[in-house]
């Protein structure tokens, strides 16, 4: 009998806790964000914002590839990879490959500890 009220309460932790990756290094990195970013980010990330995310990460894209302009940047054009990544399989191994780098090189990036603007 505590075995069915146990299902409900983790199928719904499980709904709003793990990001649309399933990578909890992308939960930790999205964390370290300042607030207002993490909420954008968390909403591209989930599951249903599918619409929204494929075409922003295509838009970032082409605004990384345009980096001669004067107001889009070549940091567009891994954002929108990161993006489309959650959508395109071959585009996930390369996101993995990221994140084993950040845990052998920047180690401090993942580490649960609050960000700066978390600490004022």
């Amino acid at each position: 009998m505590s075995v069915a009220p146990d299902e409900p309460s983790t199928a719904a932790d499980g709904a709003a806790g793990p990001l649309a990756g399933g990578d909890p290094r992308l939960d930790k990195l999205v964390h370290r964000l300042p607030p207002r970013f993490a909420g954008t980010v968390t909403y591209l990330l989930q599951p249903s914002s599918r619409w929204v995310r494929i075409p922003s990460g295509a838009l970032l894209i082409v605004g990384g590839v345009l980096s001669f302009l004067p107001v889009l940047g070549i940091w567009m054009l891994p954002l929108g990879l990161a993006l489309l990544a959650e959508d395109v399989p071959a585009l996930r191994s390369s996101r993995s490959k990221v994140f084993d780098w950040i845990e052998r090189r920047k180690p401090q990036w993942l580490d649960p500890s609050p960000s700066r603007n978390e600490q004022s």
